[in-house]
């Protein structure tokens, strides 16, 4: 939930905007609000606007923000930001990755008190997003995702059903954790073999389901709870995938299921996550099917095709090969 009795008015004025207007997700809000908090926090001590017998005694998560005023705010420069940047960085050892997201929510924020003529200069226009070390995704090979659908298909347990075409749908769609537990059954068109799901800022976009899929989906469905399903604010009576209790699946439940069948495949569960049966259906679907780099981001969900790329690279042992098939290498 956002603290929003802690925020000057400004600051909820623009996450309502954002909400509102700009349609972004309630998580997305958030983090705007915990970022420009720290950056508020931030401003106090770069601005001495707080004594400093206050910060030897106290944490920095105990300043209170909400009494900067807009006046403040129009007083930042580009180089305050780039001190805030190297506050994080100094203080709180912060990733290249942590530091672009704060960067964005910084432009977010003064672009919209620009744009209500709240403020006059835009100190964030010049602001560049700091470079990330490029890092390949970790991915199951194609043996280790067969290994570990084997054993969520012959697991012995009351949620077999559930559990396999949970597997299922990660491996062959690459679809995000969120977007799996907000799944409905009327979002499934089984004749025309695809759903949709509701991706981040809420867009909504089509999924294509393999043969695969619909089998395990509709093996689910033949045993999914019918009576007594919970009539909720997470509308669990529509949901496909229900847990024990008949409501709509959480993520925390999802995350232990995949824990569990990982660990049960022989496959380090503290190196693999959910998230990286995303990136592994992504990498398969690049590596052996052939699918071109924008059909790949259109089947993510990718705004950007910089994020889609990293799926592009290429195993060692496909390197290897290319070395051995040089037509010059048996010269």
């Amino acid at each position: 939930m956002i603290s929003r009795e802690n925020n000057p008015d400004y600051l909820n004025d623009f996450l309502d905007y954002m909400i509102t207007i700009q349609n972004k997700s309630p998580n997305t809000v958030k983090e705007y609000n915990y970022d420009l908090a720290t950056f508020l926090r931030f401003l106090k001590i770069h601005f001495n606007l707080i004594d400093k017998d206050f910060l030897n005694e106290h944490d920095f998560n105990q300043i209170e923000y909400k009494d900067i005023s807009i006046d403040t705010i129009s007083k930042v420069k580009l180089n305050d930001l780039h001190s805030f940047l190297a506050y994080l960085t100094t203080n709180y050892n912060s990733k290249a990755t942590t530091r672009s997201r704060k960067v964005s929510s910084l432009r977010m924020f003064f672009n919209y008190l620009c744009q209500k003529n709240i403020i006059v200069i835009n100190p964030s226009q010049n602001l560049e997003t700091p470079k990330r070390e490029k890092r390949l995704p970790k991915y199951l090979s194609l043996d280790q995702s067969k290994k570990l659908l084997d054993v969520s298909s012959n697991e012995d347990n009351r949620n077999n059903e559930r559990d396999f075409a949970i597997t299922t749908l990660f491996l062959n769609c690459g679809m995000r954790l969120s977007e799996l537990v907000e799944i409905n059954i009327n979002d499934i068109n089984f004749e025309d073999c695809q759903m949709t799901v509701i991706g981040k800022g809420n867009k909504e976009r089509t999924i294509y389901l393999n043969k695969a899929c619909i089998k395990a989906i509709k093996e689910y469905l033949v045993v999914r709870p019918r009576d007594k399903v919970k009539k909720d604010a997470k509308n669990s009576d529509k949901a496909l995938f229900l847990s024990e209790r008949r409501q709509r699946i959480g993520k925390r439940t999802v995350q232990e299921i995949i824990y569990k069948e990982l660990r049960l495949a022989g496959i380090d569960s503290k190196k693999y996550s959910v998230h990286k049966l995303r990136h592994t259906a992504a990498t398969l679907m690049y590596q052996y099917g052939g699918v071109d780099i924008r059909a790949l981001q259109e089947l993510l969900g990718h705004e950007s095709i910089s994020t889609t790329e990293i799926y592009t690279h290429v195993s060692n042992e496909q390197v290897r090969n290319a070395v051995e098939n040089n037509p010059l290498a048996n010269l």
